[in-house]
């Protein structure tokens, strides 16, 4: 991943005694694509144009209305990350998403009762705030005139008691005769910040070595970040080290002491992050730890809004960032997360739309994203734990990846520590588009994960998990997704095997992952099709598919017609020549259940499997994970106790230290 990095100007606003800085009003970065400039900025608003009538005569001025398109002249040049100039006969409105403040978050979370906006500018203009109610319907609120030489400063105070169930505030910059610059500006508190901004960020990597420079040169490239940073800690589990990467030495340079490199090998997410947080507990006084994913690309004034967002928090609570995609960079992938208690399953929360491109429909035009979204959890890519949450709570469970973080909000939950996760402290990160980890080497971590969180903090009564997992084995299957099964297998054995199996595998269960998964045609992916004899299929049935059953009567007979073709045995010339060729969003179970095999493209479209039917393995996984579910519904209640007897030793900084740190240590 590479990343333009440029140094932004220390606020150079004089704050009074009782002031503290909440958000700074940030611009995009030069080599940014124009699309972003739709997180930083609104420029589809009404601009004032001269024009030349068709008759000659003085020149009219007009207000051209440009909203809904994105399509003209940028009407705001940013000369820095912190200032940028208007230029004349414009408007340009700072209700995007880095920009406008969310307020109903600070005023269900923080302490504060107001917040103040104040802005250096000099030129000729004018400045209009505004706000939104929780139903997205705009208030203006007040405006003041520009005017004079030289820089002034512009303070209003606004009151956040209106902001019970959503919305934001926002100002606008309007030119008439002239241009209006804006030198540096931001969201500030009336009282100083509780406690210290003090935060040990950690990102574990794994063979990422060239993300993870790009986002160490990112935290050193703010002098007003990396006033508030004390450790920067990376536990490298990869063969390839970040310590060799061009650029580092650069980057360590600027971050100097503060950069802690601890070399381990693969503990997944779930062992990196375990590293981190121990360090931070026993190594640092920090009052903050920020954890972060290698393979993001950083917003770094998220990292001041996160920490401030804690400082200002009316009781300790975990303060999350949001998901922006790196391949649509306007794109918001993740509102907020919630999991289902019943079928103890992750989910968008509800009132969101995940994916939403704020290029084609910006913040001001977006009702839902003007309601508080409340989650249950913040996914690790961005998430930040005060010191005394963690060690009230403990450390993540050894589960290698996926769930770790779901697991932990729950449990800080249980403990009284909520989660926010809030607009405007965000990163962008690889979207879930691109992949199926469901039914990958993941899977195993999926199902016995998932089963692991729910007997520590799920339901009495496991029949809603259980039959979700059934219906899952059943679409594994009708979509010849044999390897994935294999997993599901493995992952509850070693769930039914109880608690102590998680320390004693972590370091090792990759491995044998890998190992039953190659055993597969489905887990032995190809680079091309080309690679097997080509479909006889004409162009026109290649690329002809069948819509979805719809209705439930048209579903059943879909699902009765496919179990009958999988229980058949299939043509042995198609072994050889796949009938067709499936690309990755057409693989639905309705597709492949009635096909013999298929080469289906992989959700990054870099390979294909070749996926050949078996009916006697259908049988047998069907019948076997059936076996192992019923086993699980008559054992829940003992393995519930069981894992919550084990709780406190899965969780405790001295156990972890002692099982895999310092066994780790001695394998160096």
């Amino acid at each position: 991943m590479t990343q333009t990095i440029e140094q932004p100007v220390p606020t150079p606003v004089e704050e009074p005694a009782a002031s503290s800085l909440l958000q700074r009003v940030i611009l995009p970065r030069t080599g940014d694509p124009m699309s972003v400039r739709s997180l930083y900025m609104d420029e589809r608003t009404g601009i004032r144009l001269t024009v030349m009538p068709s008759a000659p005569g003085v020149p009219v001025e007009k207000v051209v209305n440009l909203s809904g398109s994105s399509i003209g002249a940028r009407r705001l040049h940013a000369t820095s990350r912190t200032s940028a100039e208007v230029r004349e006969a414009s408007e340009v409105s700072f209700g995007a998403y880095f920009n406008a403040f969310p307020a109903s978050y600070w005023r269900r979370w923080s302490a504060l009762t107001e917040v103040h906006l104040r802005l250096e500018l000099e030129g000729h203009g004018r400045v209009d705030v505004y706000r939104t109610k929780a139903d997205g319907s705009h208030i203006f609120e007040r405006g003041e005139l520009v005017r004079g030489t030289g820089r002034q400063h512009v303070e209003m105070t606004l009151d956040l008691r209106p902001f019970e169930d959503g919305g934001w505030y926002w100002f606008d910059l309007t030119t008439d005769t002239g241009s209006l610059t804006l030198h540096a500006g931001g969201w500030y508190a009336g009282v100083p910040a509780p406690g210290r901004a003090a935060v040990a960020i950690g990102m574990p990597t794994f063979n990422r070595p060239a993300d993870a420079v790009a986002t160490l040169t990112a935290i050193g490239s703010d002098p007003d970040v990396l006033a508030s940073v004390i450790a920067v800690i990376v536990p490298d589990q990869g063969t390839k080290k970040v310590r060799d990467e061009p650029g580092f030495e650069a980057a360590a340079a600027v971050l100097g002491e503060r950069l802690r490199i601890v070399d381990q090998p693969n503990l997944g997410g779930s062992g990196g992050y375990a590293r981190i947080m121990y360090e931070a507990l026993e190594n640092t006084d920090c009052a903050q730890i920020l954890y972060m994913d290698d393979d993001i690309l950083l917003e770094p004034d998220s990292i001041l809004r996160a920490v401030a967002f804690s400082r200002h928090a009316r009781e300790p609570m975990l303060v999350g960032g949001q998901m922006l995609s790196l391949q649509v960079r306007s794109q918001l992938s993740t509102m907020g997360e919630v999991v289902d208690r019943n079928a103890f399953l992750w989910r968008n929360a509800p009132g969101t739309e995940p994916h939403h491109d704020l290029a084609d429909r910006t913040l001001r035009q977006t009702p839902w994203l003007h309601r508080r979204t409340d989650v249950d959890y913040n996914a690790w890519w961005m998430c930040l734990i005060p010191r005394e949450v963690a060690e009230d709570v403990g450390m993540p469970l050894p589960l290698f990846i996926k769930w770790d973080d779901a697991e932990y909000g729950l449990r800080a939950r249980a403990k009284g520590y909520r989660t926010a996760t809030v607009p405007g402290i965000a990163i962008w990160h690889m979207s879930f588009m691109e992949k199926d980890d469901t039914s990958d080497w993941q899977a195993y971590f999926h199902y016995r994960n998932r089963y692991v969180a729910a007997a520590l903090r799920g339901p009495d009564n496991p029949r809603a998990l259980v039959v979700d997992t059934f219906k899952r084995t059943l679409r594994h299957l009708m979509l010849m997704e044999y390897s994935a099964v294999a997993l599901q297998e493995m992952a509850l054995r070693d769930f039914l095997a109880g608690p102590d199996e998680l320390f004693r595998n972590l370091p090792t269960i990759l491995g044998q992952i890998r190992a039953k998964r190659a055993e597969y045609d489905d887990g032995r992916p190809l680079d091309s099709a080309t690679q097997v004899p080509l479909s006889e299929l004409d162009a026109l049935a290649a690329q002809a598919f069948p819509d979805p059953p719809k209705g439930k009567v048209a579903i059943l007979k879909g699902l009765a017609r496919s179990v009958v073709h999988n229980l058949k045995k299939p043509d042995p010339a198609h072994h050889v020549v796949p009938q067709r060729n499936v690309p990755s969003r057409q693989a639905q179970w309705f597709i492949l259940s009635l096909l013999d095999s298929a080469t289906v493209t992989t959700p990054d479209g870099r390979g294909v499997t070749f996926r050949r039917r078996d009916p006697q393995l259908f049988r047998v996984m069907l019948k076997r994970s059936f076996e192992q579910l019923r086993e699980v519904g008559r054992r829940w209640p003992e393995l519930r106790g069981t894992y919550r007897a084990a709780d406190a030793t899965l969780t405790s900084r001295e156990e972890w230290n002692k099982r895999i740190f310092q066994p780790a240590a001695e394998q160096e």
